[in-house]
């Protein structure tokens, strides 16, 4: 039987003007759905795992159509819970060149948002489970989603399932001092965490020596101490960082670290030209629990992850439609891109 991941946090409405066309130059909007523990259940979904996403929408069409947007490509929705107003939404403008994308949310509100505890029987939702993943956005949207997280990860550690994180530092949400304090008592609970070369500084304060992320340098090395830091304050047995070179919107240099508690590998480096990067960090961990649930080996695991997100900023929207030969393929050093006959 495949393997049963459970992910929870917010789907949203995703509005995008066509192309590269300004906000204000836009007629029309492109309707499609994600948000970061619905894109990770869907990469798992496209990889054989039994992924089970866990939320609350509204119960007229709206919220139907986000339901069937997870149920396109295999996903559980079933303990989707129904009831509230809306469906969360936000605006993309993709950038270009030395113009950065922008995201405007409008999310206020959302059924997710209103959610209480009575929403989720995470007992039955973790019968049966192997892993559990959810990231800092959830708990960022009001102080009850943070605690609804807090009961999933206890429950989830009561049933012996393994706790993934991304941290997901966003600073529209809220606060580095606020998300310090939540994440820090959720974090206690966490087995693998996920992070961006930003994140372990914006939600613990933790920085990578030499480092730069604006003029798009990383220190790969300096990585090595945040690592092993944040696994020595809250005992993670596995600390995952995307390593992005913003060189211009269009294109990153991207790598990957994994520390698990004994040694640091790092992955290949990738030259990429981004086609939509919203989504790229999501599909690092849903390549990163593949690897995992997979029994592979730390290095074979952090180029899994990493090669599985590269293909993703080749692709429009928030998942990641690409397969597990797909991704070993160029994990395993084909990367010309060559039309395949």
């Amino acid at each position: 039987m495949a393997k049963k991941v459970i992910t929870f946090g917010e789907i949203m409405l995703r509005l995008a003007p066509e192309g590269y066309y300004r906000f204000v130059q836009a007629d029309t909007f492109g309707a499609t759905y994600g948000g970061g523990e619905a894109n990770v259940a869907v990469s798992l979904a496209n990889y054989g795992f039994d992924a089970k996403f866990v939320t609350k929408l509204p119960k007229h069409e709206i919220g139907q159509a986000a339901v069937n947007s997870l149920r396109k490509y295999g996903v559980d929705t079933s303990f989707i819970a129904r009831g509230g107003d809306r469906v969360g939404i936000y605006f993309l403008e993709k950038g270009a060149s030395q113009r950065p994308s922008k995201v405007i949310y409008d999310r206020a509100g959302s059924s997710i948002a209103t959610a209480n505890k009575a929403d989720f029987d995470w007992n039955a939702i973790f019968d049966g489970a192997d892993w559990f993943h959810f990231t800092g956005i959830s708990p960022a949207l009001n102080d009850d989603v943070a605690a609804i997280c807090l009961e999933a990860c206890k429950a989830a550690k009561e049933a012996g399932v393994t706790i993934s994180c991304d941290l997901n530092y966003r600073n529209k949400l809220w606060s580095k001092e606020k998300a310090g304090q939540v994440m820090g008592e959720l974090c206690k609970y966490v087995d693998v965490c996920i992070a961006n070369e930003e994140d372990a500084s914006d939600v613990f304060g933790i920085k990578a020596a030499n480092t730069d992320v604006t003029a798009g340098t990383v220190n790969h090395e300096g990585y090595k101490d945040v690592a092993k830091q944040l696994a020595d304050r809250f005992g993670f047995s596995k600390v995952a960082i995307t390593l992005r070179e913003s060189l211009s919107a269009n294109d990153n240099n991207w790598s990957g670290m994994l520390y698990d508690g004994t040694d640091y590998y790092f992955s290949k480096k990738y030259k990429m030209h981004i086609v939509d990067r919203v989504g790229g960090g999501d599909s690092f961990g849903g390549g990163l629990i593949c690897s995992c649930l997979n029994g592979c080996d730390s290095q074979t695991a952090i180029e899994f992850a990493v090669a599985a997100s590269c293909l993703k900023h080749s692709i429009e929207g928030d998942f990641n439609m690409v397969s597990m030969d797909e991704v070993n393929k160029l994990a395993g050093g084909d990367a010309s891109g060559r039309v395949q006959r």
